[in-house]
């Protein structure tokens, strides 16, 4: 009797034990996903079936959830931690737990609903009545038979549209001419497969890894929509960063992603655009957070670069984190913005153990200073073809995770003391509007920085993404300046 009542609780307790120790983060490429999306209404119909009730489509998916939850407790980062309040904690929780409900939880449901009506249907036809509540023959009995078929119908239409969105691939579009390039690929780093975006109109032209800025982020959007030009005269390699976007597959295990392996990532990347395209050296552009790690792999191995460019240089963001929380808390005291002002007192000046205590200062950059035209925000990587479904999940959980793990590790690199010289041509380009402490901070190094060619660029107007906000003036200062003087070393 115990066993045959405990029989329909042990395959969503399988289940749920096998997927947190296989996909602890919930299913993170296609294939994983279309295998849970099967797997669940496989397991949902088993557990009904034996069940014989309805209740099955609540008690398999908790069952589920319960034992999944316990067992993937050794992963890290907001989108598998306890859920927390503001905006980043609800993306956390819809990004993570809430996708992940509707690759193995909804499925489930839909099983065990499918599962139990079986059963039913063949034990009233065994016994030679109607089946559900139709056998009672009232109209209310009916009604509500023909309802909960109907909603067990789009549910299941729903799950079947899922399956169809996870199955499509991302895309980019081709390109025309016998030597153009255009793809979609992932190589090699360590134990690792990046995303890498390979865009150009002649693959013999000069080669240029570009590396995006925050931790666990994902451009490729933002690349397309506003420096397609750079293709006319580079082959231009966009990276997704290790937990971001198309890489956030990659980002277990969580200690191991620090800036050395950020720079060997980077350093994989350019041997193996330098293979790929029979190159000596390319040129490497980065921004914002990415410029720490882009630098280091410069001075590690200047033999690969043409040259560096960095766009929103990062000197000591530690540092900058410190001056901008002054910075906002007067602002927010001074314009009696006493929610802002309570929420910077409550977290205390940086640096914080997560993301969640610089959420206050960073949602409020805009307000503080004069940002920019916002151009080149998550939203365009978000509308991009060039990343699939599940990889615009991970452009907000890749954000949150990645940077939770990584930034701690990061933000007491200081180039002042760190980097003195390069021994390839350094450019820097900023926004006009750039948060001063860290335009101070670049000032400081840059005017100690030894290369053999060096140069700074302001762009007014333009803020913290100005190669976003002002793509022409950007594209005439790579293809004028930093092309030229590539080519003359």
């Amino acid at each position: 009797m115990i066993l045959n009542r405990m029989a329909p609780v042990l395959p969503p307790l399988v289940w749920g034990a096998v997927a947190g120790v296989s996909t602890p983060r919930g299913p993170l490429t296609p294939a994983a996903a279309l295998t849970s999306i099967g797997l669940s209404l496989v397991v949902g119909g088993v557990a009904g079936y034996l069940a014989r009730s309805r209740w099955a489509m609540i008690a398999s998916p908790a069952v589920f959830a319960i034992v999944f939850e316990i067992v993937r407790t050794g992963a890290e980062g907001p989108s598998v931690d306890a859920p927390q309040g503001g905006l980043f904690g609800v993306l956390a929780l819809l990004a993570g737990r809430g996708v992940h409900g509707l690759l193995a939880l909804l499925p489930m449901l839909v099983g065990a609903a499918c599962g139990a009506g079986l059963a039913r249907s063949g034990q009233g036809t065994r016994s030679g009545q109607g089946t559900g509540l139709a056998r009672s023959g009232s109209g209310a009995g009916r009604v509500q038979h023909w309802l909960g078929r109907t909603v067990i119908g789009v549910l299941a239409m729903i799950v079947a549209a899922l399956a169809i969105g996870v199955a499509l691939p991302a895309s980019t579009a081709p390109i025309t001419g016998e030597r153009a390039v255009a793809e979609l690929t992932t190589i090699p780093s360590g134990s690792h497969r990046l995303g890498l975006m390979i865009r150009g109109r002649d693959t013999a032209k000069p080669v240029l890894l570009f590396l995006p800025g925050a931790p666990g982020a994902a451009e490729r959007g933002a690349v397309r929509r506003h420096l397609s030009a750079l293709e006319d005269h580079v082959v231009v390699a966009t990276l997704d960063r290790r937990g971001g976007g198309s890489s956030y597959p990659t980002l277990e295990p969580t200690a191991t992603l620090t800036p050395a392996s950020e720079t060997g990532d980077i350093l994989a990347a350019a041997n193996y655009l330098r293979t790929r395209f029979g190159k000596d050296r390319i040129y490497l552009l980065a921004h914002s957070g990415g410029t720490l790690p882009a630098v280091l792999a410069v001075q590690r191995r200047p033999e690969l670069f043409h040259a560096y460019v960095g766009v929103g240089q990062a000197v000591n963001t530690g540092a900058a984190d410190r001056v901008q929380y002054a910075d906002t808390l007067a602002w927010a005291r001074g314009h009696r913005d006493r929610d802002l002002a309570a929420a910077l007192e409550a977290v205390g000046p940086p640096p914080y153990a997560g993301m969640y205590g610089y959420e206050p200062m960073l949602l409020a950059e805009s307000k503080v200073y004069a940002t920019g035209n916002g151009q080149g925000g998550l939203d365009e990587s978000l509308a991009a073809t060039e990343y699939s479904l599940l990889d615009k999940v991970h452009l907000v959980t890749g954000f949150l995770d990645a940077y939770d793990r990584y930034y701690p590790k990061a933000r007491d690199l200081d180039l002042r003391t760190l980097v003195p010289r390069l021994a390839v041509p350094a450019y820097f380009i900023d926004g006009a509007d750039e948060v001063p402490a860290r335009s101070r901070l670049l000032d400081d190094w840059y005017a100690t920085l030894v290369a053999p060619h060096k140069e700074h660029t302001v762009l007014p107007g333009a803020g913290h993404r100005s190669l976003y906000e002002q793509p022409d003036r950007f594209t005439d200062i790579l293809v004028g300046r930093v092309l030229a003087t590539g080519v003359r070393t």
